[in-house]
């Protein structure tokens, strides 16, 4: 029996990508309930592959005894599309089927930071312009309520 496709999601972050890994269900019962994978092999390895303009390359197989888990790929370029696809074998089971590529776009990998700065630029020029407006009213550059003593009418 063929192992997989393990589900993939990816989301990313600052110059990396979070992948986040469900292994595939397995088809095997014992007493009516279904057996995972961890279940039958009790801990299996994973193997992720990173496709970019760079072209592929494999990150070094992992041990995993979780039938969820997650895992970062850092220090990637800003401005680049990368995608990944997972495969997962056990020691007694090496015939698998890898995950389908998932793509993360160039852009969304800067956003998270640029978004954060333009909420803090536009926080202080609003405490900028307030400060200022404070200022020019009380050094009485705005009319104030008050009536002009009558020497100056």
């Amino acid at each position: 029996a063929f192992l997989g496709p393990p589900e993939v999601n990816i989301t990313p972050c600052l110059n990396c990508i979070n992948v986040t890994i469900k292994l595939p269900t397995s088809h095997y019962r014992e007493k009516g309930k279904l057996l995972s994978l961890i279940d039958i092999y009790e801990e299996l390895d994973y193997e992720i592959t990173l496709k970019s303009q760079d072209g592929e390359h494999k990150t070094p197989r992992e041990k995993t005894t979780a039938e969820v888990f997650s895992t970062v790929i850092e220090e990637l370029y800003p401005s680049r599309n990368y995608c990944v696809s997972v495969v997962v074998t056990a020691s007694l089971n090496k015939r698998s089927i890898p995950s389908p590529w998932k793509c993360v776009p160039s852009d969304s990998m800067a956003r998270p930071g640029y978004h954060v700065a333009a909420v803090a630029v536009a926080v202080c020029v609003s405490l900028v312009i307030a400060v200022a407006l404070k200022c020019l009213h009380a050094g009485g550059y705005f009319l104030h309520s008050k009536s002009l003593p009558h020497a100056l009418v």
